[in-house]
């Protein structure tokens, strides 16, 4: 069985706090559960840890958690993505990959 993978695109107009708040609590979560993760932030640092093509392809779950429209954006057609507030990623990543998974039948 191949492993899971979440990746996730993190962003907010400052690009400060919510940003990095929201990136790891995410990560925290996703790895209690299983997963290899990658995530990407946006903000006033620019595009750090940049997802890639194959990331994409290989994700088994994509989040955005994002205040904006992130930068090449383009990349994620025609893949499910799963749209977040950042507040949300925030306070119950958690919760937010459960929800996922069982959306997905896990």
């Amino acid at each position: 069985m191949s492993a899971k993978k979440l990746i996730a695109l993190c962003a907010c107009p400052m690009g400060l706090a919510h940003t990095f708040m929201a990136a790891e609590a995410i990560e925290v979560a996703a790895r209690a559960r299983g997963y290899d993760v990658k995530i990407e932030t946006q903000g006033a640092g620019g595009i750090q840890n940049e997802l890639t093509a194959e990331d994409i392809a290989q994700a088994t779950v994509i989040i955005h958690a994002t205040g904006i429209t992130p930068q090449n954006i383009e990349r994620f057609n025609g893949v499910e993505v799963y749209e977040v507030e950042l507040k949300d990623a925030v306070k119950n990543a958690g919760g937010l990959i459960d929800e996922i998974e069982e959306d997905q039948g896990q």
